[in-house]
């Protein structure tokens, strides 16, 4: 019988895949069926830092609208009433996942500053989260930010939110930097439990017959996976955290190919919405036939066999041209 446990972020899990944060994770009822489906762990859906701050500034929001009369200033406060009950809808999410399903409950943060919100985060903690996953969502493109600064902020965000925590901390981040092996290293080397890669952005496409900009590649495809896959194998050696990997993720052979790569677990969320949420179950099956072929008890019997620093071509995830297929034949 295939032994499908593995450790993550401290803890102990009975298989590697995790219900990554998405609209599938923002309520009790889809927390309960990804539990009884097989995912051995949730991320919720994302909190944005803009609604924990506006949360912080809300008692002087409110001293303001009693003093004011300005319509603006109206339709902010109650933009602040919005916010302050989605913020207490996630606290109470997380106190009725604790009373209802087994498996870790992973509060998410969506973060793009250090500032203000970082303490917070006790909040969630005290509601009963197991773990946060902080996703530092960054896209490069402000011309008068240095990368430096870029890479920076992610440290320092870090750095605040160990401030005020002590349950585990997951960190989730893109693959936009100029050196990312270090940056990783670097990261991997916070404190933090580990490193989730990478985060998936908003795709913008133009309909070139109304002239609007509309969303496109909604959900990832299996292709997007060799990513994570080429960065984990290279990573899983050096770095001093786990690693999970995300985006692409769609089926059983998915799964294994991360980790042997070296990801103790990964995170799925467009194969459930495609194939609904007993998907896990197939994905499971998947796994636990290919061990017993291959005569593997044990998932740690094959995570990293085939990272970088494991097999017989190393060079094999550094190269980045097409020489074998595009070479003038």
């Amino acid at each position: 019988m295939a032994n499908l446990t593995t450790s993550y972020m401290g803890f102990t899990l009975k298989n590697p895949i995790i219900a990554a944060s998405s609209g599938l994770t923002n309520s009790l009822n889809d927390l309960i069926e990804l539990e009884n489906a097989g995912v051995s762990a949730v991320v919720l859906k994302s909190l944005f830092e803009e609604e924990i701050r506006l949360e912080i500034d809300k008692d002087i929001l409110r001293m303001q609208k009693e003093n004011f009369i300005y319509p603006e200033i109206m339709d902010f406060y109650d933009t602040i009433q919005r916010v302050e009950d989605s913020l207490t809808n996630y606290i109470k999410l997380i106190a009725d996942a604790k009373n209802k399903i087994n498996i870790p409950v992973i509060a998410s943060i969506n973060c793009i500053t250090s500032e203000k919100w970082p303490y917070y985060a006790k909040t969630l903690q005290d509601a009963g989260a197991d773990g946060i996953e902080l996703n530092i969502a960054l896209l490069p493109t402000d011309l008068h930010r240095s990368r430096t600064a870029n890479e920076k902020l992610h440290f320092e965000i870090i750095e605040e939110v160990k401030q005020h925590i002590n349950i585990p901390i997951a960190v989730k981040i893109s693959y936009f930097s100029s050196n990312l092996a270090l940056f990783i290293k670097h990261l991997s080397e916070t404190g933090i439990n580990s490193l989730v890669l990478f985060n998936r952005f908003y795709s913008p496409d133009i309909n070139i017959n109304e002239f609007e900009i509309v969303s496109s590649n909604i959900f990832s495809s299996p292709e997007e996976s060799t990513i994570p896959l080429r960065w984990i194998a290279l990573m899983s050696g050096p770095v001093n955290c786990d690693l999970a990997a995300s985006t692409g993720i769609h089926d059983g052979a998915g799964v294994i190919k991360q980790l042997l790569a070296g990801a103790k677990a990964v995170q799925v969320a467009s194969a459930l919405y495609k194939n609904g949420k007993n998907h896990i179950k197939a994905m499971l099956n998947e796994i636990a036939n290919w061990m017993n072929v291959h005569n593997y008890k044990n998932i740690t019997d094959y995570i990293g066999k085939m990272s970088q620093d494991n097999i017989n071509n190393p060079a094999s995830f550094e190269r980045i041209q097409f020489m074998k297929y595009f070479s003038g034949k």
